[in-house]
């Protein structure tokens, strides 16, 4: 049972970032109380060096500590309850490393799909919608080729550009162009725009803007609320672009 009993605080201290002759020579303080380097070596069957380094690295962590006598060095173990504080600084450690983490996450991001292999995906909720038309404006303002395309479902439009009334307007503004294949009817020229009509007996329920590297998906859900997702890869944006402009020559 010792030995067990003994294994398990090992492992313990072993969480708390102790070595296992770390973890060795603090248990035989606690049990021996105060020690010389010499006397902790013979105990723990190390060698001085080796038992000087880990005695180093308690006293750092602040478990261990020591005092003079008659010129030689002793250390004592400090109360076991200063192990609570290494526990406390590693947390506090954590934040902060976790504060500096999500700082970095989108250069991370970034490096992780800087070729296009993994898709990016982001949801949008009802009033978040507008920030896929900011992105369209944004993206394409930067472009080589300033211009989008979109198939515009009757089912969606209304809801679309309800936070964002003057889309049409910046957009002219910009010089970015786009073709439009509506599905079902409705939709107006605005300027800097072509629109051929795609028609169908079906209820469509998914609007879909194909722009530079990413292509949007605005869908209703089971409420009858508008909801998006942004799909950043380049390969499914060419995919989209290919059908599309097919589609646009035979309509």
């Amino acid at each position: 049972m010792l030995y067990l009993a003994k294994n398990m605080q090992v492992d313990i201290l072993k969480k708390l970032g102790f070595n296992d002759k770390n973890a060795k020579i603090y248990l035989a303080l606690l049990r021996l109380g105060p020690s010389s380097v010499r006397k902790l070596a013979q105990n723990c069957e190390l060698n001085r060096g080796t038992t000087y380094d880990s005695l180093k690295w308690l006293k750092d962590e602040g478990v261990v500590t020591f005092y003079q006598k008659d010129t030689k060095q002793y250390f004592v173990a400090e109360k076991p309850e200063k192990l609570l504080d290494i526990i406390h600084h590693r947390e506090e450690e954590l934040r902060e490393t976790g504060k500096d983490v999500e700082k970095m996450l989108p250069e991370l991001q970034a490096l992780h799909n800087k070729d296009g292999e993994r898709p990016i995906a982001r949801y949008y909720a009802k009033d978040e919608l507008h920030l896929i038309l900011e992105d369209v404006i944004n993206t394409c303002e930067h472009s080589e080729e300033k211009l989008y395309r979109i198939y515009s479902a009757e089912g969606v439009r209304e809801f679309l550009y309800e936070d964002f009334p003057t889309f049409s307007d910046v957009r002219i503004s910009k010089g970015i162009e786009v073709k439009v294949i509506a599905i079902g009817k409705g939709g107006e020229l605005r300027g800097l725009d072509e629109r051929k009509w795609l028609q169908s007996d079906k209820d469509t329920s998914t609007y879909i803007l194909i722009y530079p590297g990413k292509t949007a998906y605005i869908s209703l859900n089971a409420k009858n609320e508008p909801v998006g997702v942004v799909i950043k890869n380049d390969g499914v944006n060419e995919t989209q672009k290919l059908i599309f402009d097919n589609l646009w020559e035979n309509l």
